[in-house]
């Protein structure tokens, strides 16, 4: 599947995406990936280890054969999909990409470094895109030599079974691009949400607050990890608790978005609580550790408080 966009004057070009590079084979890299091979286009993924690229596609090759067994894939699409799954050892190894998705670590001073690098290895007509959940476009796109080209696209996790992505475009992110990058997610089959360009954007505007405020209430004594996750499931309907949702998105995560909240936006209320810092600086980032909240070392997460 081709992702066409008609140029807007005689002067401008027409932009096809046919090759996606992305950069991060970690849960939302291979997520991204997955879905993007499945909807047709070429795929080549780049991380500083192959082993991390291989145990991405092996997780990729799993979740697509968990698809097939419900019905939701066939089998020849699946495997037609992963042969269009490669691999890319370094940036130059992305510069026959119409689009490059970034998808590593949320940590502005790796993202800036990693868009100062990887742009002098493009084709002038690549789009770059980064998946950050929370810091600023325009002060990212800064970094890249293509500005006008370049976009936020936010997808939720896990990337296969949500169906919102979030477009945010920095201040000189051109009309062209910004059409372009919405029509790519819509041949995704993902529902588009339009968000300015402020910290943490509408979701995790929202969401990590919560999860703060809850890690408060444990922090402060109101209630345990069973009784917060317990209520919010229970009270508010919630499929999955706020404690328990933090462990399934990371600690760390959850840490950054509130830093770049509290910083970006100068308002007491989103201060990250200190039992989320005190976590994170413990490693407990959650299920990746096999610890956060809960402990997941065992048969049954264990409430670590």
């Amino acid at each position: 599947m081709d992702a066409l966009v008609k140029p807007k004057s005689s002067a401008d070009t027409a932009i096809v995406i046919k090759r996606v590079g992305i950069i991060g084979a970690g849960q939302m890299g291979c997520g991204i990936a997955h879905v993007i091979a499945a909807s047709g286009y070429h795929v080549v993924l780049n991380d500083l280890e192959k082993v991390r690229v291989d145990k991405g596609v092996a997780a990729i090759e799993r979740n697509m054969a968990r698809q097939v067994a419900k019905g939701q894939l066939k089998n020849n699409d699946m495997v037609a999909a992963l042969e269009r799954i490669g691999y890319a050892a370094t940036f130059k190894d992305l510069g026959d990409c119409d689009l490059v998705i970034e998808a590593a670590t949320e940590d502005e001073s790796l993202k800036r470094k990693i868009f100062s690098e990887l742009c002098q290895h493009l084709k002038p007509g690549a789009l770059v895109a980064s998946n950050t959940s929370s810091i600023s476009i325009t002060r990212l796109a800064a970094t890249s030599d293509r500005p006008e080209m370049f976009i936020g696209m936010h997808f939720m996790n896990p990337v296969p079974l949500m169906q919102l992505v979030e477009v945010i475009r920095g201040i000189a992110t051109d009309d062209v691009t910004f059409t372009a990058a919405k029509a790519f997610v819509s041949s995704l089959g993902k529902t588009i949400a339009v968000s300015e360009d402020f910290p943490a954007f509408i979701v995790n505007r929202i969401l990590l607050p919560m999860i703060n405020e809850a890690v408060y209430t444990l922090y402060e004594g109101v209630g345990t990890v069973e009784a917060i996750d317990r209520s919010l499931k229970l009270g508010a309907n919630h499929p999955m608790g706020p404690l328990e949702l933090a462990d399934f998105i990371g600690l760390d995560t959850c840490l950054s978005v509130m830093q770049v909240l509290y910083e970006g936006l100068a308002d007491s209320k989103y201060r990250p609580c200190p039992l989320l810092v005190k976590y994170v600086e413990a490693g407990w980032l959650g299920r990746k550790t096999q610890r956060g909240f809960y402990d997941y070392r065992g048969e049954k997460p264990v409430p670590t408080r």
